[in-house]
């Protein structure tokens, strides 16, 4: 089984802010720099999407779209139980990261395997969790391999459970398109495509000498079985990424450098977006490079303080890449990151440390009007109409950043709704609430403190 939260991270702060509920949230960088971690559904009915500049996320989305900082703590906390659940019917779990993990149904004890078996455990699975976490929801998908288990966690979200019975798996795979098998990105489909093959039943029609003649005989051979549904990867336990990277292998070789820039902006995006996924920070900065004459070589920089900052990396990557000779042409470019970590130091995407510095943008006239005014909770109703939190356009995070938690003395626990000019805009609300009502104090109130996450 493939189990896989749905919208993770916005799904907890809507969970956590009751006034967000049915209403689109983007959580990632929020800076001018800034990528979208996770957007929620509502968010994406407008296009914002995971690895999506969030200057480009504030253009599709309506005015009153949250745009948020993550908070690791918050998703770590809600991610540990789901685990727990998880390893409550089985011994053998592989958490891929934060919001996702593969679970091995044959390994548990008594477990009915058969089809409606396998769908009565991942339901229970499914609602155990949604009471856990106070609302969240989960898709699965169970199958006879890793990949048609991920598959079918994907065909029905959110909230969706697909099981692919023995038999039937390449009736499942024929009509969907080949971007659904395993180490398919967009330079593999696009070649693909070049010869008439877009869904993975056009791939199965090929053969094995074939794919090998095009790609080689391990990418060619591998595409061979997994189009044909045949994925012997095991579960396993204890699975800690060592490293996260993104590439891209060009049709034809590149020596422009503004053509490498631009894909290095694409691949930072990509490496940061699944940093962020796996709520997770990296201290080393990597470079591969495959020459014309397919030599390949890595190049590397330490940081002084681990970064999930998609701006960071590219400026590092940019750094590397400016010391490669590319006048023969670039075959393959790839950015990675080692070193990873749970907590991070200075301009970072989670939990900025307690001596950020303060940065002083506008608050949004919509939001508040005045220093100390109040104002009553925002009413569900048209999205395009509704206020949304004060948006923030400096570079790292300030002292006060957009859906941090928060506690004031009097008027107890909730998030920062904006914050610059001197001044932090707090609504008070929290899980088990009512859409909570909306404050103004200076920036420096002795009555306001940060808070841990709260309980739901």
């Amino acid at each position: 089984m493939h189990l896989d939260l749905d919208a993770f991270f916005a799904a907890v702060e809507q969970r956590d802010k009751p006034s967000l509920r049915g209403k689109p949230v983007c959580v990632g960088g929020i800076g001018a720099r800034g990528v979208v971690a996770t957007a929620s559904y509502e968010a994406r009915r407008f296009g914002a999407r995971s690895a999506m500049p969030t200057a480009e996320a504030r253009r599709r989305c309506p005015s009153g779209t949250a745009f948020l900082y993550p908070r690791g703590d918050a998703y770590r906390a809600s991610s540990r139980i789901v685990m727990d659940i998880l390893r409550s019917v089985s011994p053998v779990v592989e958490q891929v990261s934060v919001d996702e993990a593969y679970v091995d149904l044959a390994a548990g004890a008594d477990l009915d395997l058969s089809p409606e078996g396998v769908r009565t455990v991942a339901q229970r699975l499914i609602d155990e969790i949604r009471a856990a976490t106070g609302g969240l929801t989960a898709s699965a998908g169970v199958g006879t391999s890793k990949m048609l288990a991920k598959i079918g966690s994907e065909l029905e979200k959110p909230a969706g459970l697909v099981v692919v019975p023995p038999g039937r798996e390449l009736q499942l795979l024929a009509p969907l398109s080949v971007r659904v098998v395993s180490g398919i990105g967009p330079a593999t489909e696009a070649r693909l495509r070049s010869f008439g093959v877009e869904t993975v039943a056009d791939l199965q029609r090929m053969e094995r000498t074939d794919l090998v003649s095009i790609f080689g005989s391990a990418q060619g051979g591998s595409l061979h079985e997994l189009a044909r549904a045949h994925d012997d990867r095991e579960v396993v336990v204890e699975r800690e990424a060592k490293s996260v990277s993104a590439e891209e292998t060009f049709e034809h070789d590149v020596v422009d450098r503004e053509v490498l820039d631009a894909e290095l902006v694409s691949l930072a995006r990509r490496t940061a977006a699944r940093l962020g996924k796996s709520a997770a920070f990296a201290r080393t900065v990597t470079i591969k490079v495959r020459q014309h004459d397919f030599a390949t070589s890595t190049r590397s920089e330490t940081l002084l303080h681990p970064t999930g900052d998609a701006g960071v990396i590219l400026d590092v990557a940019r750094r590397l890449l400016a010391g490669v000779d590319v006048s023969n042409g670039l075959r393959l470019l790839g950015v990675g990151v080692s070193g990873l970590g749970t907590h991070a130091q200075e301009q970072l995407r989670f939990d900025p440390p307690d001596d950020a510095p303060a940065a002083q943008p506008p608050l949004d006239g919509a939001d508040i009007d005045a220093a100390d005014a109040e104002v009553p909770a925002t009413p569900a109703g048209d999205v395009r109409r509704t206020p949304g939190p004060a948006a923030y356009s400096g570079d790292g995070p300030p002292t006060w950043w957009p859906g941090q938690d928060i506690a004031h003395t009097e008027h107890g626990a909730g998030w920062v709704w904006g914050s610059g000019l001197g001044r932090v805009t707090v609504r008070f609300e929290g899980p088990t609430t009512a859409p909570g009502r909306v404050r103004t104090f200076a920036a420096d109130d002795p009555e306001l403190r940060k808070a841990d996450p709260p309980q739901w």
